[in-house]
């Protein structure tokens, strides 16, 4: 069993997760990088590293880059970037691997290694166990064979050149033409600063940035955008008459949509909106493949994907599984309830701003409250139940599942048990990363998602 490796990388808090540690972690990840690299390449492993803006990043870029270097690694640091733009570097830079110092959406305090591999899929807890058990055998080399480290400073430029030549500019530019589309971006002080408000200036769009200065802290507000944390954009698209607002969390993989209206657009309707953009485009002998995402994500990315004669292939929770499922088989997009979607013609990670650019090119079309009237209405309820340790998880999804038997119902064990009911489903799961087990339900009105969230909660239990 995996000792500091979770769901997705390594995380902590900074009394957890110090500069020793990552120093140690960063001479795992090197050597496991170094020994996995394909025949005729160079010498040394080329690894890019890149953070966020949190207080601890730069203490843990240097221990990190500090261990990638004592067993022989190059560096290429980016210096503060967002994941997605970090992850399409691996491909472009042909590196063997990318250590993001970032903590995602977790409150300012915390931290973590996101680890990707040269084919920019992220690390497993499983895989994360075969780093682990180099754990003392990643020895130092000769001072004379250290890493060097070099700077690359057109992370951004890259990024944003690739979204834009995968988006219809041409389409925006006409309609901008009659009158100028207008969006509030809220970067939440994350790394969302480096890149939003530039790609969306370059897309032509008339924009209003709030929370856009990159802040370790979070002061605007926290960094998941739930619907909750984002009230300042939602009024700020009310007020200005904006045709859409934004918000990603610290790193930019996430990302939230507010219609004209000021309605706000949970993660899964952002990805299920996803699907029917692409799926409508999409050339018939040209393009094709499953949609892969989460035993989490609502029914309405299965109903959309079907109305297109696509098949849902179910992961577990965690972009890990979400990346390795798209190798297999052909995808044509992956994606999880929390607005995170992955454009396979890009690369594999979660893109919160091509994500965001397929919205812009959308809204050319009609509003954003015209496509969400095309999007299957569900309602969700999600509860978590307190688990001290992984023994107490385990006999809460047992009890879940034993139900689940005993009814005869119908079920899938791919992470937890998820129980498929008629235009509703369950799922109670471990958390990867906390002491909880969580339990989600999703049924056509409100009343029976609460309904069987209480039933399967009371179950859980016992």
């Amino acid at each position: 069993m995996a000792k500091y490796f979770g769901t997705n990388g390594v995380r902590g808090r900074f009394d957890e997760l110090d500069p020793a540690l990552a120093m140690k972690l960063a001479q795992m990840i090197g050597a496991y990088f170094s020994k996995g690299r394909p025949a005729g390449k160079s010498a040394k492993a080329k690894i890019i590293i890149a953070r966020d803006c949190r207080l601890t990043g730069g203490v843990l870029r240097d221990s990190v880059a500090a261990g990638l270097a004592s067993v022989g690694c190059d560096i290429v640091d980016l210096g503060v970037a967002s994941s997605p733009t970090a992850e399409y570097l691996v491909k472009k830079l042909g590196a063997d691997g990318l250590i993001i110092i970032t903590a995602s959406h977790n409150p300012p305090e915390w931290n973590a290694l996101k680890v990707v591999d040269g084919r920019g899929i992220a690390i497993s807890k499983e895989r994360g166990e075969k780093i682990e058990e180099l754990l003392g055998a990643a020895n130092a080399v000769q001072w004379d064979h250290v890493g060097k480290t070099t700077s690359y400073d057109r992370a951004v430029t890259d990024h944003i050149e690739a979204i834009c030549g995968h988006i219809d500019r041409k389409k925006i530019t006409e309609r901008n033409k009659s009158k100028k589309l207008k969006v509030v971006l809220d970067c939440g002080n994350g790394t969302a600063a480096s890149i939003a408000p530039k790609l969306f200036c370059d897309l032509g769009f008339e924009i209003m940035t709030i929370n856009g200065h990159m802040d370790g802290r979070f002061p605007g507000r926290a960094s998941e955008p739930s619907e909750t944390n984002v009230k300042d954009l939602i009024s700020a698209v009310k007020s200005i008459g904006a045709d859409a607002g934004i918000a990603w969390d610290g790193d930019g993989d996430r990302v939230i949509f507010v219609d004209e209206r000021g309605a706000y657009v949970i993660g899964d309707k952002v990805f299920a909106l996803c699907i029917l953009w692409k799926m409508m485009k999409a050339k018939p002998g040209k393009e094709g493949g499953d949609i892969v995402t989460t035993v989490a994500t609502s029914k309405a990315v299965e109903d959309i994907a079907t109305k297109f004669g696509a098949s849902v292939r179910y992961t577990a929770i965690g972009a890990p599984y979400l990346c390795e499922e798209m190798t297999k088989k052909s995808a044509l997009l992956g994606g999880e309830e929390v607005g995170g979607v992955i454009f396979p013609e890009l690369c594999l990670a979660k893109d919160g701003f091509m994500t965001a650019a397929k919205l812009a090119e959308a809204l050319c079309e009609k509003p954003l409250s015209g496509w969400l009237k095309e999007i299957p209405v569900y309602y969700n309820v999600k509860r978590k139940i307190e688990a001290k340790d992984a023994k107490m998880k385990s006999a809460i999804v047992e009890r879940a599942l034993s139900h689940a038997k005993a009814k005869k119902l119908v079920f899938i064990t791919v992470d937890g048990v998820r129980v498929n009911l008629k235009d509703a489903w369950v799922i109670v799961r471990a958390s990867g990363t906390e002491n909880y087990v969580r339990v989600f339900a999703e049924a056509r009105t409100e009343s029976e998602a609460k309904r069987l969230a209480d039933e399967y909660e009371k179950i859980a239990k016992g």
